[in-house]
């Protein structure tokens, strides 16, 4: 029991972090959105490399560089990634904190459709009707924001497409991350360099008047930044129950959506609480069955744990609360 509570604090470290993170990206302003993601690029490399190091964890460079197919997979993961944070991080720095956190609330229905359409997957009445509910908050959404919301859709369809990839692929977190911030590192590297030779990065502008080094140090944080609630995902991961760590995943879009209300005061008419209340809905009825196919099913899988998915942005999407009982993080 004294594990399984380690555990849970592990969970509410991870997810609290990854729903904190629209207060951290605005700190990196005047960077652009692509500065900042390159340098989330680099230096997730960098800090991923160096507690690999640290663990003393590389054997499993050799035989991941001899297959091919999973390289590719990873780098089909990492571009999708890459969309993934890029958007969240415009986003975030373009006030429309309400509207990533609905990405995060509907992407356990994408993970669905995908299963259904991609994976010829069954689902139950409840999984249906949770489906439905959440197409038909989309609509609402729709007329409430006067437009498709598609930051919230790009990030959840980018989110469960990484996602889809990732289970297939069958690395640890940091395995995971390390990888995909590999393929990401050249270009990002390349385009960091562009910057600075044409004189319009902010990395490394410290002369009086510019941006300072604390600039700088909140730049190179990304990484850090990136890996520390994936350590901490990692660990409660293999202590708690997935349908715990199914109902612990709501946690980052629930502190995203109050932050953008109550920090960066966003706009919510009435159609718009609408089409949350719907996602909500769904999202309850999803939950619920979840729950009762785990009590039906007599624990058969309530030892078994996951973490072979990296967080894409903070938020992961848990098919324990969608599907079939498993769970995987992106973000």
């Amino acid at each position: 029991m004294g594990e399984q509570r380690r555990g849970f604090w592990f969970g509410v470290v991870a997810y609290g972090l990854w729903g904190l993170f629209p207060l951290y990206w605005p700190l990196l302003k005047p960077s652009g959105a692509l500065e900042i993601l390159a340098n989330r690029m680099v230096w997730s490399l960098v800090a991923v490399a160096g507690i690999l190091l640290f663990q003393r964890h590389w054997s499993w460079i050799g035989p991941l560089l001899r297959q091919p197919r999973r390289l590719l997979m990873i780098g089909s993961a990492a571009a999708l990634v890459s969309v993934n944070w890029g958007v969240y991080i415009w986003a975030v720095n373009s006030d429309h904190v309400v509207e990533t956190s609905l990405g995060y609330f509907i992407n356990p229905l994408v993970t669905i459709a995908f299963g259904v359409l991609l994976l010829k997957e069954r689902l139950r009445r409840a999984q249906w009707v949770a489906v439905g509910t959440g197409a038909l908050a989309v609509l609402v959404l729709t007329v409430g924001y006067g437009r498709l919301p598609w930051i919230a859709l790009v990030l959840a369809f980018s989110f469960g497409g990484y996602g889809l990839i990732k289970k297939k692929v069958g690395l640890s977190g940091l395995e995971s991350l390390a990888g995909e911030t590999a393929f990401q590192f050249f270009p990002a590297f390349g385009f960091l360099v562009y910057l600075a030779v044409s004189g319009s990065g902010t990395l490394g502008r410290t002369a009086p008047g510019s941006y300072g080094w604390g600039h700088s140090v909140l730049l190179v944080l990304c990484g850090l930044v990136t890996a520390l609630p994936l350590l901490a995902f990692g660990a409660a991961a293999v202590r708690v129950p997935l349908t715990t760590l199914g109902l612990l995943q709501y946690l980052a879009p629930v502190f995203q959506f109050g932050l953008g209300i109550t920090v960066f005061h966003e706009q919510m008419p009435p159609a718009r609480w609408a089409g949350f209340a719907l996602v909500w809905v769904a999202l309850a009825l999803l939950t619920a069955d979840a729950l009762r196919d785990r009590r039906g099913a007599g624990g058969r899988s309530a030892d078994s744990r996951s973490a072979d998915s990296t967080p894409a942005d903070g938020v992961p999407a848990v098919e324990a609360a969608a599907a079939d009982g498993r769970s995987s993080a992106a973000r």
